[in-house]
């Protein structure tokens, strides 16, 4: 079989990358075997041709490594990949345990990743991680939608969408009477599993976020707008399970056995006092929102809001709301 010498060139490298790694080298008769695999039984090339063919690949920047195996056979491979393997592994348990990513996209995914390592290597990189697939979401316009709005952040241009939420029907309600949104998008957020996007809803000038896969119909308009000085780490340091809301300066004591939770909330730099060997109480700004209640409230009696007013009284009309529930005369449901 005539095969050219750019195609066979081409091919010994596509071998080389996928074939070999640090643990699995190929000798010169073995790279004779896998071209004629490749191109046909009657395919030949003589062993100083194949020397010169890795000879080229090494002089054009191909990392070919060379090594004495036994009786002075030499072999051959090629170990500098772009990641490493832990660095891929990292990669697709990232990739998997993402809930926004539909199964098909995960699969899609994972394939390309284990591209980047020799199919040897790559069988080592096997799921092991368990995700519940009842929450793994099935939108496939989701990463279109993504796409444009870094587009969109990048080239500063407003962009408009359809924005809505499930009812008890389970079905979309859209926002604005299904009228579009126009919003200066600012910046992408990755918060409990989801995609949220910060920006100025462009009609009242309120800087707000928006859950990505609940957007639909996301597009580019050509109008531009200028970057204002926007913290996005402070922004979601403030804003509580992604509820919007007043932003106030807080001031709640937590027994100290939930420590480890506010620093994993605020982080270490968080301002806090010690009023007695029991309890602890920070000092922070946050958005008061049905979020922030409601995460108070996940504490139960080891956390208690000193400040500021409105949040007291919104906690404990939350909390008379969860007593009346438990202790109605006639609950729902219940038999006699």
């Amino acid at each position: 079989m005539e095969v050219n010498n750019k195609a066979r060139l081409l091919k010994l490298k596509e071998i080389l990358d996928q074939e070999t790694d640090e643990e699995h080298e190929l000798s010169l008769k073995e790279l004779e075997q896998r071209l004629k695999t490749e191109f046909g039984p009657d395919f030949e090339v003589g062993r100083k041709a194949l020397r010169a063919d890795l000879e080229t690949l090494k002089d054009h920047g191909f990392d070919l490594i060379e090594n004495d195996g036994k009786q002075g056979k030499k072999l051959y491979s090629y170990q500098n990949r772009l990641f490493e393997l832990h660095e891929l592994r990292m990669l697709i348990d990232a990739v998997v345990s993402a809930r926004f990513i539909s199964r098909e996209d995960s699969k899609r995914l994972i394939d390309k990743l284990k591209t980047q390592t020799s199919r040897h290597q790559a069988k080592r990189l096997q799921n092991q991680i368990y995700l519940d697939d009842t929450i793994r979401s099935e939108s496939r316009h989701l990463r279109y939608a993504l796409d444009k709005i870094h587009n969109a952040i990048f080239e500063r241009k407003i962009l408009r969408f359809k924005y809505g939420r499930y009812n008890v029907e389970k079905k979309i309600e859209w926002g604005r009477n299904g009228t579009f949104y126009e919003v200066e998008p600012y910046f992408l957020v990755w918060k409990q599993d989801y995609y949220y996007l910060v920006g100025k809803f462009v009609p009242d000038g309120r800087i707000k976020h928006y859950r990505v896969d609940r957007m639909d119909e996301v597009d580019l308009t050509e109008k531009s707008f200028k970057m204002p000085d926007v913290n996005a780490a402070e922004y979601i340091n403030k804003v509580f399970h992604m509820f919007s809301g007043e932003e106030m300066q807080v001031k709640i004591r937590f027994n100290n056995k939930l420590i480890n939770v506010i620093i994993d909330r605020f982080g270490k730099d968080v301002s806090l006092t010690l009023p007695d060997k029991e309890t602890f109480i920070i000092h922070a700004t946050a958005t008061v929102s049905e979020g922030l209640v409601n995460w108070i409230m996940t504490w139960g009696g080891d956390a208690e809001v000193l400040s500021p007013p409105e949040l007291v009284e919104r906690v404990k009309e939350k909390a008379a709301q969860v007593y009346a529930l438990y202790h109605q005369k006639d609950p729902v449901g219940a038999g006699g």
